[in-house]
């Protein structure tokens, strides 16, 4: 490790002390490979912990965290998208590099690209005029990422100009290009919330949608398309005796279902000092036991219904609602808005996207219902398919089938029960996690 040259050696100790201790083991469980991270605690670091992991699309199928005074301790355990324990040995050595510098904060690069951020009011075709706009300012779309909930929509753009392919920084361009995009996203009823901005540099993609969609205060919105029944179960009750606020979450189990909880309760500056995860099937149940960064608990009733509704919003912002496209294919300029035209053209409307750019390959995911809210017609979709290309656009999954809501109810525990005492907690989940011979 390099030295600053202005470092006294008392700060050399407190780095050397802070730096985690990263033991990944494939032999301690016959399903999962268990990931430990003991480090010096700093608000966010269990956020950067499961930013590393999510970020290479890791499942945590369990999980158990715990801090004491100024250190905290992460056991995870995590399989690849098939389900199978990690064998990569360069994956390997990559999650222990990464979690090994998280005390230190992570960064996000995106060199040489402009990065517009916009909020307002969801509707049909109204990424097909975006793209258009960008496609006519000569803006080429490098990468982005779309969600919508509760009728609202928060999009993060990475653009370059097409011409240079240098980023755009020309203020003059910039101006016109967000009076644009402000003009598409108000439409006719959107006057006040549509929002752009343009920056060279943001956090975590993801992290900045969600705060996005926070800072849009879309939890507090009504749904306009119910797309899915499996809205997540979300209790808080305070456990005085100890002063800690109990925050229980049970909902269908997804990938990043773990980064999009603690990333809401760290942007909420609440901090997680003791938390569970489980699955079972298809089923998550997570328990955190959380304060404000002074170290009270959730005060007051208002509070507490926030954050149930904060949460609840976190989970369902990243719901694959809709048929999910694939779209593969040589990138060139007004690609993106040639596909989105094709799908307002034929009723479909975008309720989430990934898109991005390797080589000069464009790579886009896109989940589309029809016009209201519901599964788009078959008949549709292969019309689409057909104007775009059969090879290139592809049907990689149709929405699930809502379970029989008695057979959920069967599955799933009582959420907010009485809470138990912290230390049987922390001994039966060591247990479980082969971290101790006995939980008695």
């Amino acid at each position: 490790m390099e030295w600053s040259a202005c470092m006294d050696e008392y700060e050399k100790l407190v780095i050397r002390m802070s730096t985690p201790r990263v033991v990944i083991d494939n032999a301690v469980c016959s399903t999962a490979t268990v990931v430990k991270v003991d480090s010096g605690r700093r608000h966010g670091i269990l956020l950067d912990a499961v930013q590393v992991l999510t970020d290479l699309n890791l499942s945590i199928k369990k999980a158990y965290i715990s801090s004491d005074g100024k250190w905290f301790m992460d056991v995870f355990h995590v399989t690849d998208q098939n389900g199978n324990k990690l064998t990569d040995n360069s994956v390997i050595s990559y999650i222990e590099q990464s979690l090994g510098t998280i005390y230190c904060g992570r960064s996000n690069s995106y060199n040489g690209l402009t990065a517009l951020e916009l909020t307002g009011t969801d509707r049909v075709g109204l990424l097909s005029e975006v793209f258009a706009v960008l496609s006519e300012l000569q803006c080429n779309v490098v990468e982005a990422k779309v969600w919508t909930h509760n009728g609202r929509i928060a999009s993060l753009i990475y653009v370059k100009d097409c011409n240079s392919g240098s980023p755009i920084e020309d203020s003059q361009q910039i101006d016109r290009i967000e009076a644009r995009l402000r003009n598409v996203l108000k439409g006719d009823n959107d006057i006040r919330s549509a929002k752009t901005s343009v920056s060279m540099a943001v956090t975590h993609n993801e992290r900045r949608l969600h705060q996005m969609m926070f800072a849009d205060r879309d939890y507090e919105r009504k749904p306009i398309f119910q797309y899915s029944c499996d809205s997540p179960l979300v209790s808080v009750q305070n456990w005085a005796e100890r002063g800690y606020s109990v925050v229980n979450i049970q909902c269908k189990d997804r990938m990043k279902l773990l980064f999009d909880v603690v990333c809401t309760l760290t942007d909420m500056e609440y901090v997680v000092f003791h938390a569970t995860i489980n699955t079972s099937r298809d089923l998550a149940c997570q328990e955190f036991y959380i304060r404000h960064k002074d170290g009270t608990p959730i005060s007051s009733e208002p509070e507490r219904q926030r954050v149930i509704q904060c949460l609840q919003a976190a989970v369902e912002r990243r719901s694959s609602a809709g048929v999910k496209l694939e779209l593969c294919a040589r990138d060139r300029q007004g690609l993106l808005a040639d596909v989105m035209r094709t799908f307002r053209e034929n009723g479909l409307n975008v309720t989430r996207a990934e898109i991005s750019t390797t080589s000069d390959m464009a790579l886009n995911v896109f989940y589309v219902t029809d016009s209201v809210g519901n599964p788009a017609d078959p008949k549709i979709i292969e019309s689409v398919r057909q104007k775009i290309g059969l090879s290139n656009l592809k049907v990689k999954e149709l929405p699930m089938i809502c379970d029989e809501k008695a057979e959920r109810e069967d599955e799933t525990v009582g959420v907010g029960g009485a809470v138990l005492f912290l230390g049987s907690i922390v001994r039966r989940n060591l247990y479980n996690l082969g971290l101790i011979r006995s939980c008695s």
